[in-house]
C-alpha cells in the first residue's frame, strides 16, 4: 500500500509544473492569437497564430478544439488583462486621475482589438452570447473604483457613471483607423473633460 501511494503522488507532484507549462502555453498562445486577429482578422490562418506562437497547429487544437473556442477565450483573456490592470495602475500611478487616464488607454487598445472580432462577436453563435455580459461584469467594477478612487482625490466630477464612460469611449473608438480620425487624441479630451472644475 505504502509504495502504491507513493508512486501515485510522485506522479502527481510530476505533473504539477507541466499544468504550470500548460497554462503559459496557452497564454502565449492567446497573445499570439490576439495579435494575428488584430492584423489579418479572426479567420487568419491558424498555421499562422502558431508560428507566431512558436507552436505547431496541433498544439492549438489541443487547447482549442475550434476557432470559435479560441476567439471566446482570447476575448476572456484579454477581458481578464484589462481587469487586472485597473488595480495594478491605481497602486502605481501618480494620482488617481493618471490611473484612469491610463487604464482607459488599455480600454481603448482592447476595443481596436474587439473591433477586429465584431463580426464574429455580432455572429448567431449561441457561443459567443454570453460575451458581452462577461465584458460588463468583469470591467464595470474595475472602472467604477477607479472613478469612485479620482471623485474622492477631488480630481474629477462626482457623478461619471461607469457604464456611460465605457460606452462613450467604445463610440469614439468606432471611427478608429479612419482618415483623419485620431481615436486617442479624442478619449483624452473626454478624459480631461471629466476634471472637476476649479
Amino acid at each position: 500500500m505504502g509504495e502504491g501511494d507513493q508512486g501515485e503522488g510522485a506522479g502527481r507532484a510530476a505533473a504539477r509544473p507541466k499544468r504550470a507549462d500548460a497554462r503559459r502555453n496557452e497564454e502565449n498562445l492567446l497573445d499570439a492569437a490576439a495579435a494575428v486577429f488584430v492584423t489579418s482578422g479572426v479567420e487568419a490562418p491558424l498555421r499562422d497564430i502558431a508560428a507566431k506562437a512558436g507552436v505547431g497547429t496541433a498544439t492549438i487544437y489541443r487547447h482549442f478544439p475550434t476557432r470559435a473556442d479560441l476567439i471566446v477565450a482570447v476575448y476572456r483573456h484579454q477581458v481578464e488583462a484589462l481587469a487586472d490592470a485597473g488595480p495594478a495602475l491605481q497602486e502605481s500611478a501618480a494620482t488617481p486621475h493618471a490611473a484612469l487616464g491610463r487604464w482607459i488607454d488599455l480600454f481603448v487598445d482592447f476595443l481596436v482589438t474587439k473591433l477586429g472580432l465584431a463580426a464574429v462577436l455580432q455572429s448567431d453563435d449561441p457561443c459567443f452570447d454570453p460575451l458581452h455580459a462577461y465584458f460588463l461584469d468583469r470591467l464595470l467594477p474595475v472602472c467604477t473604483e477607479i472613478l469612485d478612487a479620482a471623485a474622492a482625490a477631488g480630481e474629477i466630477r462626482p457623478d461619471v457613471d461607469s457604464y456611460e464612460l465605457l460606452r462613450g469611449v467604445a463610440s469614439l473608438c468606432v471611427g478608429a483607423g479612419g482618415p483623419r480620425y485620431d481615436t486617442r487624441r479624442l478619449v483624452e479630451f473626454l478624459i480631461a473633460g471629466l476634471r472637476r472644475p476649479s
